[in-house]
């Protein structure tokens, strides 16, 4: 399958650059896979579009500040990106374009510094710091930046910082956000549960390989990285009822539909636990637990856009994007958002 498949032209000026106010105020694209209709709502509009035949699983994922600016000892600077804790006072990370030696030591600010103790692969390694648990969290979130994707252009301000995390937000650990929840304000999410819409919460730690360029030709050939997701026992038993009831499972984010998918058996089984997945979804997956999708339009040629067209088909997203582009949607981690509908489901199971 060429990658090529999955490329399209988006102009500069629709990658948002900034959150829409109130989050629960940016477009929502609407696309049936069945029927093929197509709305063009707002996402405030999810308040009388779903009800007591939905149930909406969200990842409480935390993102932290994982960039970090150090010094060597020769005074030169720079910049170490936190991809894993290893350890309470050990991280891998990844430095680039220089070069490193077990041992070295880097400082990141007064009291605060580490050393190279291991090398993984080109410019991935292991540090340990001089700080652990708790004492190393708060330098952490001192001194370090939030890691936002490149082609935001705004600098880490608090107020980023603050937007670029849901409103639900709960366990650390993800450089970056599940953006699909970025939509939701906890008024929108409080109507929806008066509408009988039930909401479960799952944890997938977003890793930078989420981002990595596909370079494969055949997207087949492409190698997924791993990702840490955790469900508890009391929720897979709740989804896996809900679900063989014929209620409709929506994810909110990809990120959702991984940890539901990956955590799947053969049958459609959610299982609960805690541990590293590799799920890689493209076209010709079969989805065993998700119905729908509330996602954000993603980059060309990505993973992730690979993701979405399996859950419709290759043809109908590409024609939703092109669409979305010519009505001027808002692309990207602070855009507009899409919802991914299954109607032979919804009039089934009613």
């Amino acid at each position: 399958m060429n990658i090529k498949l999955f490329d399209y032209h988006l102009p500069a000026e629709l990658i948002a650059q900034k959150p829409i106010s109130p989050r629960d105020h940016s477009r929502l694209f609407v696309f049936d896979k069945v029927s093929k209709k197509i709305q063009h709502k707002h996402f405030y509009d999810l308040a009388d579009m779903l009800g007591a035949n939905d149930v909406l699983v969200l990842n409480e994922t935390k993102v932290f500040p994982a960039r970090l600016k150090a010094k060597k000892k020769t005074g030169g600077v720079l910049e170490i990106f936190l991809l894993q804790e290893i350890a309470t006072d050990s991280y891998q990370v990844m430095v680039g374009g220089r070069r490193f030696n077990v041992g070295d030591k880097i400082d990141f600010a007064r009291n605060f510094s580490g050393y190279f103790i291991k090398q993984e692969k080109d410019n991935i390694w292991q540090i340990k710091f001089n700080v652990s648990g708790r004492t190393l969290d708060k330098k952490i979130e001192e001194y370090g930046q939030t890691p936002l994707p490149p082609y935001i252009k705004a600098k880490d301000t608090s107020t980023v910082r603050q937007r670029y995390q849901t409103t639900y937000a709960k366990n650390r650990g993800s450089v970056a956000a599940p953006t699909a929840g970025l939509h939701f304000t906890p008024q929108l999410l409080k109507k929806l549960e008066k509408k009988g819409v039930q909401i479960f919460k799952v944890t997938l730690h977003v890793g930078l390989g989420t981002f990595a360029p596909v370079i494969a030709t055949d997207i087949t050939q492409h190698h997924i990285h791993k990702e840490w997701v955790e469900i508890d026992s009391q929720t897979a038993k709740a989804l896996n009822t809900l679900k063989k009831q014929g209620k409709n499972i929506i994810a909110v984010g990809t990120t959702s539909a991984r940890s539901l998918e990956a955590m799947s058996d053969a049958s459609g089984n959610l299982q609960n636990g805690a541990k590293w997945v590799d799920i890689y979804i493209y076209p010709g997956y079969k989805y065993r637990f998700v119905d729908e999708l509330i996602t954000n339009f993603h980059l060309p040629k990505s993973s992730l856009l690979f993701m979405v067209s399996a859950l419709a088909t290759r043809p109908a997203i590409m024609g939703c994007y092109k669409l979305a582009i010519k009505k001027k949607y808002r692309f990207f981690s602070f855009g507009d958002a899409m919802y991914i509908k299954h109607s032979s489901t919804r009039i089934k199971s009613e």
